[in-house]
């Protein structure tokens, strides 16, 4: 068995080696796919994203499909490869064979719940497999393995069906045209798979560690089996990322995963998904980037809170910055040491002016020509938002340029599964993706999608010791790809 171990906090960047998550440089190198306003209305826009999306929904069915990428971002820089996006249309056209409703499902479905005993899995004649996907933990996290998940089953030909029993139909518009990808609530397994976890009898790693199934033979191959790729996950969990698991698992008509990783480095770390991997992302650093734009349409009731507060705060501002502050350990309130990282990070990096002195207040010139700078503040506490903003109304900017702040929400603290509470996330995530720079909290996962979406490489907030401010307050990422917050050690040997 191989020696695995779990680095927390380390950013796995796609190049089959671990590196440092920030960069040494002083600048971080934006994309810049952002706009401020419609002002480039007028230039042709390509709706589909370089070919990422199909044409075949209607438009008014879901608004943010097609008008995100015409009104509010500027094309991506990153242009997906012609074999993703033949790779997605080939997948949509086997969602829709093998899909919820078809002869296919039905088939599929017919033995799951009646018990392995005697190998029922080789008595379907349906030659469609499935990958369910069950959300757990927190919106930034969903994502993050929702992504994953699915780059999973484009490598090996499954569909890939989520848990509807969260709130995922009330965030996300449907990806795959002419079908659903969500799980029937009628599915044979449905009610048992809130109790899935380490103790189930058909966990994989469970089973390889008891014996019950042995990765380097075809011997009885069960009908389903759940994968447990949580942070603290066990060595034998962590055999999934292994190339001679993969050819047990791959044997197995039905998958149920539960995540709150972006395992997608590890992916490239398997031999026989590499060439592949290669093909679908020449960048590799682009493919969160490609993949949430495909998968991850808000739904038209998010979308109204995007568009609204964009066009009311952000559309008529020069310049646009997100600050995105997640606290860690802490009650969800107003930290002044935190306060004194974001302003020592935004200074020094000259993404915000100072506050002029009240002595060289005279001295500013405020000019008609003065840029007006927009931030855009997202946190559970009102009090960082409240600081800056009574600092750029007191006294004026030491350059003279006017900065107005916009905080949408303020929650107080964490309300996952509640539905408002969620789609307010996740319109802020994709507000933060349309600023032109952006600065993050470390190990968030909520700043790590809004960066993906936007195809932005943040500052990133360093985590504070002992309530003091870190020198330097925050680092350049390397990379706009999430991180991989327990990745296992490489090989398998």
């Amino acid at each position: 068995m191989i020696k695995l171990t779990i680095t927390v906090a380390t950013c796995f960047l796609l190049s089959s080696v671990l590196l440092q998550p920030f960069s040494n440089t002083s600048n971080c190198h934006q994309s810049h796919v952002t706009t401020t306003g419609t002002k480039d209305s007028e230039t042709p826009r390509d709706k589909l994203v370089g070919g990422l999306l199909t044409a075949d929904f209607d438009e008014g069915s879901c608004l943010s499909r097609y008008h995100q990428s015409l009104l509010y971002r500027k094309p991506s820089p990153y242009k997906p490869s012609q074999y993703l996006v033949s790779k997605l249309r080939s997948y949509e056209k086997l969602h829709k064979r093998c899909g919820p409703g078809t002869n296919a499902y039905k088939e599929a479905t017919k033995n799951l719940g009646h018990g392995d005993d005697d190998n029922n899995a080789n008595k379907s004649d349906s030659d469609c497999r499935y990958i369910v996907w069950v959300p757990v933990f927190g919106l930034g996290n969903r994502i993050l393995t929702l992504a994953s998940v699915f780059l999973y089953a484009l490598l090996t030909e499954r569909l890939i069906l989520v848990d509807q029993h969260k709130d995922i139909s009330d965030l996300f518009c449907e990806p795959f045209p002419g079908t659903s990808w969500l799980l029937p609530l009628d599915f044979p397994l449905a009610d048992q798979l809130g109790r899935f976890d380490q103790t189930y009898l058909f966990c994989y790693g469970t089973m390889l560690k008891n014996h019950a199934i042995n990765s380097t033979t075809s011997e009885r191959i069960p009908s389903h089996l759940y994968l447990h790729l949580i942070g603290g996950y066990r060595d034998h969990d962590k055999m999934f990322f292994c190339e001679t698991d993969q050819s047990v698992i791959g044997k197995v008509p039905w998958l149920v995963v539960k995540s709150n990783l972006y395992f997608v480095p590890s992916l490239w770390l398997i031999p026989s998904f590499q060439t592949e991997l290669s093909k679908l992302f020449p960048q590799r650093d682009t493919v969160f980037h490609h993949l949430s734009r495909y998968l991850f349409h808000p739904t038209n009731q998010v979308w109204g809170m995007v568009t609204r507060s964009y066009k009311a705060y952000l559309s008529r501002a020069d310049e646009t910055l997100g600050i995105q502050v997640r606290v860690f350990g802490e009650r969800a309130i107003y930290l002044q040491h935190v306060m004194d990282q974001i302003l020592a990070c935004t200074q020094r990096e000259k993404l915000l002016p100072e506050a002029a002195p009240q002595e060289e207040e005279t001295q500013v010139n405020v000019s008609k020509s003065a840029k007006v700078k927009a931030v855009l503040v997202t946190s559970l506490s009102s009090g960082y938002s409240e600081n800056l903003k009574s600092m750029y109304w007191e006294y004026p900017s030491s350059t003279g340029d006017i900065v107005v702040v916009h905080q949408p929400s303020q929650e107080g603290h964490q309300q996952t599964d509640k539905k408002r509470h969620d789609q307010r996330a996740l319109a802020e995530m994709y507000l933060l993706s349309l600023t032109d720079k952006l600065v993050t909290s470390g190990w968030s996962t909520f700043g790590y999608v809004a960066q993906g979406l936007g195809g932005l490489k943040p500052w990133i907030l360093y985590k504070p010791v002992n309530h003091k401010v870190p020198d330097p307050p925050c680092g350049c990422a390397m990379s706009m790809e999430p991180c991989f917050h327990s990745p296992p050690a490489y090989g398998c040997k």
